[in-house]
């Protein structure tokens, strides 16, 4: 999930700079409307997107990730994966009623803005006409719209009122209002996330620039500049509306309608978004993948076999499921089958990490809390350790753990189609 989110963030930025530098300042507020929305879509559904033939482009080696060690609480235990997957539940736990403490309050928050407009709808004289529902708002000098219903302060001078209804018309026809909706459902959904925020404002900017030039087209303009500089102050706060009085937009709206038409070879700036998502597909093409082998016995956890994106050799290339013979770990080798070799060489390594992990380095460095160890180790031609590399906040921590894995004993190196092969491991220390 986090990984998801990290993601979709990352795309939002790319999809709203290209926005902000090159699209932004030209007249194609259509075009504008079309690539803010289609990207605030793209960004979520990316990530879920692999095409298997750009997996390809970026080289890749296999890497075997071995079941997780957990050592402490006054002695060396070596746990399976069930113990990582509760240390992983209960981090996440806290997260989890975080994120959903989150949604609950900015999904009343909607209602309640929901509510607000449907007061108004309920309170305040109503006039049908043929597209739209006319709210005749007492004692107000506000004006917006919200899907048909468009609403008008009894306040605002009769002749302002005309130029209002057909600035309003133009966003009850184009539907503005379901794309503002739609952003706030993501704010619902996605309501730590500023760039959903960000979003919903450029798409506001874009409805009332595409209502401007709409109206524009058969009024006078200075007549037109006088209604956006008049100054009203109490339009509803709600995100969701199309406000005709928005402070915050009446300069950017004036410097638009002044603005000359973009002309259209500037349209090719749209075509950017094709090597952008280009790109975002490799790399969620590309993106660490895990297959899961066999179970090894009903005690056994499954290892994953991750794709890792940093290119090795080819000649180690060779993923622990898939190489014919596997490394075998002493003791072990009267075991017949493979996923008797595999269970046996990942309990051996596990005993061997926590009998001999210097556990007291704790007490010395005065650490608390769980400390996680990352350690990546190769097992060569000659069945022999190599390339060990660990990876910890506490320097003390990793080079124990490089110490211990260097200790491992000589093993039978894995074959390959009647060669001998380096197979690569990984595996992680929860200390």
């Amino acid at each position: 999930m986090i990984h998801y989110i990290i993601q979709t963030v990352a795309f939002q930025v790319f999809f709203l700079l290209v926005y902000d530098v090159f699209l932004k300042k030209e007249t194609f507020f259509n075009w504008n409307r079309f690539y803010l929305i289609t990207t605030a879509v793209l960004s979520l559904i990316l990530p879920f997107i692999q095409i298997e033939s750009f997996s390809d482009i970026v080289p890749q080696n296999y890497i075997i990730a071995l079941p997780e060690v957990v050592l402490g609480q006054g002695q060396s235990n070596v746990l399976t994966q069930d113990a990582s997957q509760t240390f992983l539940s209960n981090s996440l736990s806290f997260l989890e009623i975080a994120f959903y403490l989150g949604v609950g309050v900015s999904a009343i928050l909607f209602v309640s803005k929901l509510s607000k407009v449907a007061k108004l709808i309920r309170v305040n004289p109503k006039e049908f006409r043929k597209h739209l529902v006319l709210v005749n708002l007492l004692n107000s000098s506000a004006s917006f719209s919200f899907f048909k219903y468009v609403f008008l302060g009894e306040n605002i001078a009769n002749s302002e009122k005309e130029t209002i209804l057909k600035h309003e018309l133009i966003h009850v026809k184009h539907k503005h209002s379901a794309d503002l909706v739609g952003f706030e459902i993501l704010r619902i959904l996605f309501w730590f996330n500023p760039l959903i925020y960000m979003y919903q404002n450029r798409i506001t900017e874009v409805h009332e620039f595409i209502a401007d030039a709409e109206v524009v087209k058969n009024e006078n303009k200075s007549a037109y500049y006088q209604n956006l500089l008049a100054q009203v102050f109490d339009t509803q706060k709600i995100s969701f509306i199309n406000p005709f009085f928005k402070q915050s937009l009446i300069k950017k709206r004036i410097i638009m309608l002044q603005k000359s038409k973009s002309k259209q070879t500037q349209l090719f700036k749209y075509a950017l978004i094709i090597p952008l998502v280009l790109g975002m597909l490799v790399y969620t093409s590309c993106k660490t993948k895990k297959h899961v082998t066999e179970a090894h016995s009903d005690t056994e956890k499954k290892e994953n076999i991750i794709v890792r994106e940093d290119q090795v050799d080819e000649d180690i290339a060779v993923p622990f499921g898939v190489v014919e013979h596997v490394p075998v770990f002493p003791g072990c080798e009267e075991l017949e089958t493979k996923a008797e070799r595999k269970a046996c060489f990942s309990k051996s390594v596990t005993t061997h990490v926590a009998k001999n992990f210097n556990t007291k380095i704790a007490d010395s460095l005065g650490l608390k809390g769980q400390q996680r160890i990352n350690v990546i180790f190769k097992i060569n031609k000659k069945g022999e350790i190599e390339d060990v590399r660990s990876r910890s906040p506490q320097p003390e921590l990793a080079a124990e753990a490089i110490r211990v894995i260097n200790t491992l004993p000589k093993m039978t190196p894995g074959m390959q189609k009647n060669k001998l092969v380096t197979v690569p491991y990984s595996l992680p220390i929860v200390f």
